[in-house]
C-alpha cells in the first residue's frame, strides 16, 4: 500500500508538473501573440505616417509632369490626363540648370567634409583630452547655438564685404567651416567610447593623432554618417545664405535658380515642381548611400578595452 501510494503521488506530482508546463507554454504564446499584434500595429502605424509624408513629394511629382493650368487643379488630378514629358527638357535649357547643380554640390560637399573634419577634432578634444577649463569652454561653444542667426548675420556681411569675398562661393564656405551643432553630437557619442581604449593605446606609444584615426573615427562611423547627411541636405536646401551673399547668376545655387521660373506676371509651376523633382535626387542619393552607417550599431562600445582591446575596437 505504501509502495502503491507513492507510485500515485509521483504520478500526480508528473501530472501537475506537465499541467504547469503546458499553461505555461499557453500564456508565453497568447504573450507571442500579442506581440505580434503590437508589432503589426505599429508597422500599420508607421506606414500610415510614411502615406502622409510621402504625399506631397507624390504631389510634386504628379505636378512636374502637368500643363501650368493644371497643376492647382480641384480636385486634385493624381494622374495627369497628358504627360508633359518635355517639362524635364525645358528645364536644362529655360535656366543654367548644370552651372547651379556644380555651384550647390561644391558647396555642399566642401562645407560638409570641413565640419566633419572640424567638428570630429574638437569633439575629440572635448570628450578624451583633459585640459583646464575644458567643460567651460565646451559649455561656452554650445552656448552659441542659442544665438540665433539673424542677429549677426549683418556683421558677418559687412566682415565678408570689408575682405572682398561678397559674391564668391567661398564666403559661405569660410561661414559654415564650424558648427557648435556637429562638435555637441560628436562630443556626446565620443563619451559613450571607454577611455581605458585611449588609455591602453597611449601605453602602447600611439598618439593623439593615432588614437583619433585608429580608434575613434573607425568606432564613430554611425554619428559621422549622421552629421554628414545633416550638413549636406542643410547645405543643399540653404536658401538664405546664398541669397544675402550670392547676386550673380554664374555663382547662384540651384534653390536660387528655381525662383527664376517665376515672373513678374505668372510663374511656370510645372517647370517649378519639375527642377525640384531634380533637386531632390542628389539628396535622396546621399541618404541611400549613408542609410547602412546611419542605422547600424556599432559592434564594439562596451566598457573593455585593457590588453589592446583597441586593436579589435578599429579593425
Amino acid at each position: 500500500r505504501l509502495f502503491s501510494f507513492l507510485g500515485i503521488s509521483v504520478v500526480l506530482r508528473r501530472y501537475e508538473m506537465e499541467e504547469s508546463v503546458q499553461n505555461e507554454r499557453k500564456k508565453a504564446k497568447i504573450f507571442s501573440n500579442d506581440m505580434t499584434f503590437i508589432q503589426w500595429l505599429g508597422m500599420i502605424l508607421l506606414i500610415g505616417l510614411a502615406l502622409l509624408t510621402i504625399i506631397p513629394f507624390l504631389w510634386m511629382v504628379s505636378a512636374s509632369f502637368k500643363a501650368n493650368n493644371e497643376v492647382f487643379t480641384i480636385p486634385i488630378q493624381w494622374i495627369p490626363k497628358t504627360w508633359h514629358l518635355e517639362n524635364y527638357l525645358v528645364i536644362w535649357s529655360r535656366i543654367p540648370l548644370v552651372t547651379f547643380f556644380k555651384n550647390t554640390a561644391f558647396l555642399s560637399v566642401v562645407i560638409t567634409l570641413i565640419q566633419l573634419f572640424t567638428s570630429s577634432f574638437a569633439a575629440y578634444g572635448f570628450s578624451k583630452l583633459n585640459f583646464k577649463g575644458r567643460d567651460i569652454l565646451f559649455l561656452a561653444y554650445i552656448g552659441t547655438i542659442a544665438v540665433p542667426w539673424q542677429s549677426y548675420m549683418i556683421p558677418q556681411f559687412i566682415m565678408m564685404r570689408k575682405v572682398g569675398l561678397t559674391d564668391t562661393l567661398w564666403s559661405l564656405v569660410l561661414l559654415q567651416a564650424f558648427n557648435a551643432f556637429g562638435v555637441f553630437l560628436l562630443k556626446q557619442y565620443y563619451s559613450s567610447i571607454p577611455d581605458s581604449l585611449c588609455e591602453s593605446a597611449r601605453i602602447d606609444g600611439l598618439s593623439e593623432w593615432g588614437i583619433y584615426r585608429k580608434i575613434i573615427l573607425p568606432l564613430t562611423k554611425p554619428a559621422i554618417a549622421s552629421l554628414t547627411i545633416i550638413t549636406f541636405v542643410n547645405t543643399w536646401n540653404d536658401y538664405m545664405g546664398p541669397f544675402i551673399y550670392l547676386s550673380s547668376t554664374e555663382n547662384k545655387t540651384i534653390q536660387l535658380g528655381l525662383k527664376m521660373f517665376i515672373g513678374l506676371f505668372d510663374a511656370e509651376y510645372a517647370l517649378i515642381m519639375a527642377a525640384s523633382v531634380v533637386s531632390v535626387l542628389p539628396v535622396a542619393f546621399i541618404f541611400l548611400a549613408m542609410q547602412k552607417i546611419f542605422c547600424r550599431r556599432d559592434r564594439f562600445i562596451r566598457n573593455e578595452g585593457i590588453g589592446g582591446d583597441y586593436e579589435r575596437a578599429a579593425f
